[in-house]
This record gives C-alpha cells, structure tokens and sequence, in this order.
C-alpha cells in the first residue's frame, strides 16, 4: 500500500501540475479560459483512450511492470513540457503524458485487490486499501497543485512544472525500489489469455452495480475537475483579486480529501456502501453551493467540503467497483471505473470550463449540481434493486424452509 501510495503521489502530481498555473498560461499563449483547460483535459482525455487497453495489457504481463513504466515514463515525459514553445506542442507532449501515467489508475486497485485478496461480506481489506491509495493520490494532486503554484511568481510556470517534476521523479525512484512483485505469474496461453480479457471486459459491462460505479466516476469526477479547473480563474479575478500564490492556497482543500477517502472504508462498515456514497455526492453538492456568494471564506469552506465530499464518494465507488469484480474481470473493472473517471475529468473539466468563460461561476456550480444530482439518483437506483431482490430472496428462502 505504501508504494502504490507514492506511485499515486507521482501520477497525480504530474496530472494536474498545470491547473494551477492555468492563467499563467493562458497569457503566455494567449488563450480564454476554456482553452487553457486544455492543458488538462488533453491529459486526462489521452489517459481515458489509454486507460482500458493498458489495463487489459496487465492481464498479459502483470500489473507490476505496468505500473513502473506508467511513473517512470511520466515524470520522463514532464521534463519536456517546460521546453514547448508552442501550445500544440506543450498539448501534444502533455497528450503522451496521459497516456504514460494511465497505466497507474488503470491497474492500481486489481493491484491491491490480488495482493491483499477479494474483499468478503464483511471485510474492509480492500476499501481500505483502496482508500490509502486515493489518500497517497490526493497527496499527490495537492502537491503538485501547491508546489506549481507557490512557485510561478518566481521562477514562472516553466520552472514551476520542473519542480513538480523533480518531486515526480523522486517519488517514481522510490516506487520502483518499494513496489512488491506481483502475487502471482500472468496467465499462460497467449490465445487463451487474450480471450480472457475479452471475457472479462464483457463481465465489466454487466451488472447495475458496476454502472453505477462507473456513473459515479464519469459524473462525480466531471465536476470536480470543472470547479477546480476554473477555481484560480475566480480566485484572481473580480471581486476576490488573490496573486496566483494566494490562490494556490485553495488546494490546501486536498487535505480534507485525503482524510475523508482513508476513513471511508470504516464508515462503509458501519453504514453501508450506497448509504455512505449518497451522502458523500450530496455533501459535495452543498460544498459547490457554498462557493457561490463572493466571500472568501465562504468560498474556502466550499472547496474544503466539496473536496472532502468528492473524495470519499470516489473512495467507495472504486472500492465497490473492486470488490463487486469478479476474479476474472478485476482489470478491466478497474480500467473502465477510470476510464469513466478521468473521461469525466476531460469533458466536464472542458465544459465546465467554457460555460464559466461564458456564463460566470453561478451557472457553473448549478451545472455541476445537476451532474451530481444524477450520480446520486444512479446510485439510489441500484441500491432500491438490491434492496427489492434481497427481500425477494428472503421471501423465497422462507417460503422453501415452511414444512
């Protein structure tokens, strides 16, 4: 756990190093917001193409390469970026990013789950796994966020990207030296292999639990990259007028995420999986809802809740996702619970992008409402089925045990 902790800390610090710095770079390469997003959603789009054939390529080879190559080959790839002299190009080198660093997400939590075993009825071995490594990858988007932000004053957004990198690149040293082999050896048959992973990818688009996952996962994640997109946007602008220094310290708010996703797992044993993931979308409802009055604290605290409320939803919903795989799906569950994630984070960061650049904050929080608002109603339903055949097959059991 502690290694796939500091591969997290890695990817994400590379992912979304550029948010901060994202009106740095809008007047560097004149851009309007919604261009400037770019610089995100193309990382995040090219990692969501990549995402489930990596993920199916793990079947073949192991989760373990997989993972060394993803934080190896990202933080080699962030050296590049401080040296594009031209959008396109930093687009295109941020583009092989996404794809170099989807091979973490991808794998990570069938990762964990063949490591520590499938999660039984009463187990939290996985969603608390699964938990620490969202908690290493909160760690690492923050940092990465604080670290390009507190540094683009002074040394510009070329030189704060290195530094994040530096950070990447000694956190990648230390997954390669941590991170245990994998438990068992990939699957022989190469013909057999690849139907297998055919097999599994069906599996992994079967089932309401798994949809409502990957709902989850597309929706949730939409709107918090939307709102974090724009957030050094609004924080610069009229009427708050932060520096870029100032406004970095809204990503302060990730700590709040990483406690949140590590308790989940003992929450979800107290009081269910869909009762907990209800009411983590609804408290990052009410946290977007916060930052719409023009008052900083009132705006600090919206970011501090719905950063809370984000991460734990995300927190059960992969670690239900994992736990509802079966053996033979683990790693395409896991690709397409982040495909959806970060293909969320592509298109709803972009659009939510542009309708603040068209529209103001408001507007943008009440779009992401509505998309929240819809994984919540995503995973009610399920839960209404489940509930509906549980009592069914009660009812039958007690009708069959009647002498």
């Amino acid at each position: 756990m502690v290694a796939v902790a500091t591969a997290g800390v890695a990817s994400f610090a590379l992912l979304y190093a550029p948010q901060p710095v994202l009106p740095q770079l809008a007047g560097y390469f004149h851009l309007e917001p919604g261009g400037a997003s770019l610089a995100i959603s193309i990382g995040t789009g090219a990692l969501a193409v990549a995402v489930l054939p990596i993920a199916a390529l793990s079947e073949l080879v192991g989760r373990r390469p997989i993972i060394l190559a993803s934080v190896i080959g990202s933080a080699v790839l962030a050296l590049l970026l401080p040296l594009a002299q031209s959008y396109p190009l930093f687009l295109l080198v941020r583009a092989l990013q996404g794809v170099a660093i989807a091979g973490f997400p991808g794998v990570a939590a069938a990762y964990l789950a063949e490591q520590l075993g499938k999660e039984g009825p009463g187990s939290r071995g996985v969603a608390a796994a699964v938990g620490v490594m969202i908690a290493g990858n909160t760690v690492g988007g923050m940092t990465g966020r604080l670290a390009s932000g507190f540094t683009a004053d002074l040394l510009g957004w070329q030189g704060a990207l290195t530094v994040v990198t530096a950070i990447a690149l000694l956190c990648a040293l230390l997954t390669v030296l941590a991170l245990p082999r994998d438990p068992e050896a990939p699957r022989t048959g190469g013909g057999h292999r690849v139907r297998s992973v055919l097999g599994g990818l069906g599996t992994a688009l079967r089932g309401p639990v798994l949809l409502a996952q990957y709902a989850v996962a597309l929706l949730a994640m939409g709107s918090f990259v939307a709102l974090y997109n724009v957030a050094g946007f609004r924080l610069t602008g009229p009427p708050l007028h932060l520096s870029p220094a100032a406004a970095a310290l809204v990503f302060l708010a990730y700590a709040m995420g990483a406690v949140s996703s590590a308790t989940m797992g003992r929450l979800v044993t107290r009081f269910g999986r869909a009762r907990s993931l209800v009411t983590a979308l609804l408290v990052t409802v009410g946290g977007a809802v916060l930052t719409i009055p023009d008052s900083l604290p009132l705006v600090v605290l919206g970011f501090v809740v719905l950063t809370g409320g984000f991460f734990a939803a995300h927190a059960v919903a992969n670690g239900w996702a994992a736990a509802e795989a079966p053996a033979e799906a683990r790693g395409q569950v896991s690709g397409l619970y982040t495909l959806a994630y970060y293909l969320g984070s592509s298109v709803g960061g972009t659009v939510g992008s542009v309708v603040y650049g068209h529209a103001g904050w408001g507007w943008l929080v009440g779009t992401t409402a509505v998309w929240l608002l819809l994984a919540t109603l995503a995973v009610a339903a399920v839960n209404v089925c489940l509930e509906t055949r549980d009592t069914i097959s009660s009812a039958r059991l007690g009708l069959r045990s009647r002498p």
